[in-house]
């Protein structure tokens, strides 16, 4: 080959290329061999298996394409960097030719003896797992950001897939289902399945299916450790409502957390665009809407802890103590409730085994990706329906949209239906109920039936949208505030207080949206009786946390 005269390493990209420790290099030395390399020695060679892994000891090694007739470059590598790809565990032929491209020595292991070490030392295992992860990450122009390697039909994949989306994690993602090399490689590691996804972070850090607690975490993600803390004022959910009690909670000078179970923005960050928001005449992606909300927050001095799920609340000594799933309890002197809804499920058979690969209750870009170029069919009639049709229109082969009722005007604003009819892309179908879903692992067909003929049809789906309305989050409120028969919260007159304190009988309590508690208050979905926009959602948390202000000048 022919070299040049200053032979320059490629550098470490996204950890792709660690240097290896004198420690782990003894370790290794305990297994292997040292081997002294002069100028254009050949290591392995593309095409073939190698039998040894290989670490430069001393001198450079250069990673070459096309060998002997191109000798294309790809990448130099000095002292404590190991070479190789995923090949070198998976048995399978390497892509590249390593050649000796200054004199110098390297440390030769055994493949099966480096398997033996792996099998006893996790971190040397989970060091070379990311590192080769990575690297056939970056052949196959997958770019930067975290990775998460899972089969489609994982349930768990999905989850850390939409966690990611949700919270504005970079991410790639390796199929395993098209990518066989990587499945035998990991089989090589010990990663067993019931331990995938594995997700691989930039920092030495490898994660078998983590919860989403987990991956929070470990990406510095303002996800909560198990403590205990006292607080002028808690917000339980991160959707607009949350997100303006924050912003204008903190502007008074509270100290203030906001928790939420999923990701902060709540369903408002699911949509394509918002249409009726004041201010923004052309609309506003949830997206840009709710960074704007949380870049303001955050200024002001407001703290967030997500995922962290509301699991009880107690109000017996005196403070506002709620508990989160993962143990965490914080004491706070307010409280605004703005956990908001959650999407309703179609009852239907095998709808469980379907949820896991093929059914969506929003529609963003993940979910447009998911299903590009596949036909989808979109179940409700309401606006969110309605949005979700425009949006998918652009990336599906074609949308269907089933709606029970017989005119989209009963609950879906008038022009968003006439701008849904006029769409060539979607076809709507009037008086139409989803009875039945077929296929193998994935969706394959939805069955529906007109509900004035009783005629029944087989719809060609390859994913499904259920966007039929949803249901109050307050399950873990039972008990401790009253609740409308639909189990949303009542606020002020209508709220009846489990005791009658002299807080309560005092002029002008409760408050408008305060609860049957005195101190714990209701804003946005949650709140029975609110309107169903993101903008008055945002408006009643305004109003919610100045409320909370009077409360605690007037209790203390």
């Amino acid at each position: 080959m022919h070299w040049p005269e200053e032979l320059t390493e490629t550098p470490d990209l996204h950890g792709a290329y660690p240097r290896l420790s004198r420690a782990r290099i003894e370790r290794l030395a305990a297994r292997g061999e040292r081997r002294p390399l002069s100028r254009d020695d050949v290591l392995f060679t593309e095409g073939e298996l190698s039998d040894d892994f290989f670490v430069v000891l001393d001198g450079k090694v250069a990673m070459v394409e096309e060998y002997g007739t191109a000798d294309r470059v790809v990448g130099l590598h000095g002292p404590g960097r190991f070479l190789g790809e995923m090949n070198v565990l998976s048995g399978l032929a390497g892509r590249r030719t390593a050649v000796c491209a200054e004199p110098g020595e390297v440390l030769a292991v055994p493949v099966d003896e480096l398997r033996r070490m792996i099998g006893r030392d996790a971190e040397m295992g989970d060091l070379i797992l990311r590192a080769f992860v990575i690297r056939r990450s970056m052949i196959s122009g997958l770019g930067t950001g975290l990775r998460i390697v899972g089969s489609r039909f994982s349930a768990d994949t999905r989850r850390l897939r939409e966690f990611a989306v949700r919270n504005r994690l970079p991410h790639k993602w390796i199929d395993l289902e098209e990518d066989w090399e990587t499945e035998c490689f990991l089989r090589a590691m010990g990663v067993a399945p019931e331990e995938t996804p594995v997700v691989i972070l930039r920092c030495e850090t490898v994660l078998r299916n983590p919860s989403n607690a987990e991956l929070a975490g470990a990406v510095n993600l303002p996800a909560p450790r198990t403590w205990e803390t006292v607080c002028d004022l808690l917000v339980v959910g991160a959707g607009p409502a949350g997100l303006a009690a924050a912003v204008y909670g903190a502007a008074d000078g509270l100290s203030t957390i906001v928790v939420d179970g999923g990701a902060i923005g709540g369903q408002a960050r699911t949509s394509p665009r918002i249409e009726s928001h004041l201010g923004f005449p052309y609309g506003i992606s949830g997206d840009e809407l709710v960074d704007r909300a949380m870049t303001q927050a955050t200024g002001l001095g407001a703290c967030f802890r997500v995922p962290a799920e509301a699991a009880a609340l107690d109000g017996s000594c005196g403070d506002h103590v709620v508990t989160t799933r993962d143990g965490t309890v914080i004491h706070s002197r307010a409280l605004i409730v703005a956990t908001g809804i959650r999407y309703r499920r179609l009852q239907l058979p095998d709808m469980e085994r379907f949820e896991r690969t093929s059914v969506y209750y929003a529609a963003t870009m993940f979910e447009a990706r998911e299903c590009r170029r596949d036909p989808i069919v979109v179940v409700g009639g309401g606006d969110t329906a309605g949005q979700a049709a425009l949006f998918l229109a652009a990336h599906a082969a074609w949308v269907r949209l089933l709606a029970r009722e017989g005119d989209l005007r009963v609950n879906m604003s008038r022009y968003l239906a006439v701008e849904v009819e006029r769409d060539p892309r979607i076809q709507v179908m009037l008086n139409t109920e989803v009875r039945e879903l077929t296929g193998g692992k994935t969706l394959e067909a939805v069955v529906a039936e007109d509900n004035v003929t009783g005629e029944r049809r087989s719809i060609e789906a390859r994913a499904l949208f259920v966007l039929i309305g949803a249901e109050p989050h307050t399950p873990w409120l039972s008990g401790e505030i009253s609740l409308d028969r639909r189990g949303y919260v009542l606020t002020g007159a209508r709220a009846v207080r489990f005791q009658a304190t002299a807080e309560s009988r005092s002029p002008g309590r409760p408050f408008p949206l305060e609860t049957s508690r005195p101190g714990v208050f209701a804003a946005g979905d949650v709140r029975s009786g609110s309107t169903k926009r993101v903008v008055s959602a945002a408006g009643e948390g305004a109003m919610a946390a100045r409320l909370v202000h009077e409360h605690l000048r007037s209790a203390f």
